[in-house]
């Protein structure tokens, strides 16, 4: 049974799916940037990743740094996802892989790493502000229960060389546990549509940064499509 006290999934849209790329954070930013804007226009996940990598001087092939994720969301914004659409895979050609010509306006907005502390956390989804995790998985991560809990057996080690990015947006209690309620970026068929409730226990151990977004960023003067 979970007891929900704070549920923000009304202010986002479907969970989509990052795929086989190691595209997390760029898809934890862009929802968390995205719920935070009036109604709701998925934004373009391609372009922050593109950014975060340029800007941190990292290959298409390896995950964006939270730091780089968070310049790009203040400096170069985001155009809606209609404006670079995300890519399955990568060009072969790496010279290809570029912005459109023109991507329409970009939103920027501010934000900063956070307190990883589960006070701080329920803190601000009570100020109806979703909060992006950085987290180890374990097995039970892949294997949301019936009512989408994750909730490791005592003898569950988090496995330090996988790191994922998703967002906070609800928490509540189960079994007399505090869990967040996280949104992920794997598709709707995992956990109850996209959806699942970490429990105090699978975080505590788990959880290494946290952040939030904040106000919104004028971005104009900045080349769109740099």
């Amino acid at each position: 049974m979970i007891d929900i006290v704070t549920d923000l999934r009304p202010m986002l849209g479907p969970v989509r799916d990052q795929g086989a790329r190691p595209t997390c954070l760029a898809f934890a930013a862009s929802d968390a940037h995205a719920a935070l804007r009036n109604g709701w226009t998925p934004l373009s996940c391609e372009f922050a990743y593109y950014h975060a990598q340029r800007r941190a001087k990292r290959p298409h092939q390896s995950g964006a740094t939270l730091s780089s994720m968070l310049e790009t969301l203040r400096t170069d914004g985001q155009p809606a996802e209609a404006g670079w659409v995300y890519l399955d895979k990568v060009p072969d050609d790496i010279a290809a892989w570029a912005p459109p010509t023109t991507v329409g306006q970009c939103f920027g907005r501010d934000g900063g790493a956070a307190a990883i502390d589960l006070t701080s956390i329920l803190v601000a989804l009570d100020q109806q502000r979703p909060v992006m995790l950085l987290t180890k998985l374990s097995r039970s991560f892949y294997m949301p229960g019936s009512q989408g809990v994750i909730d490791p057996a005592n003898d569950e080690m988090p496995d330090d060389t996988l790191r994922h990015a998703i967002v906070a947006v609800g928490h509540g209690t189960t079994d007399g546990q505090s869990a967040l309620l996280v949104r992920n970026s794997w598709g709707e068929s995992w956990g109850i549509d996209g959806h699942a409730w970490l429990t105090e226990k699978f975080l505590k151990p788990r959880l290494f940064a946290t952040a939030i977004l904040t106000g919104d960023v004028d971005v104009s003067s900045s080349a769109a499509a740099a």
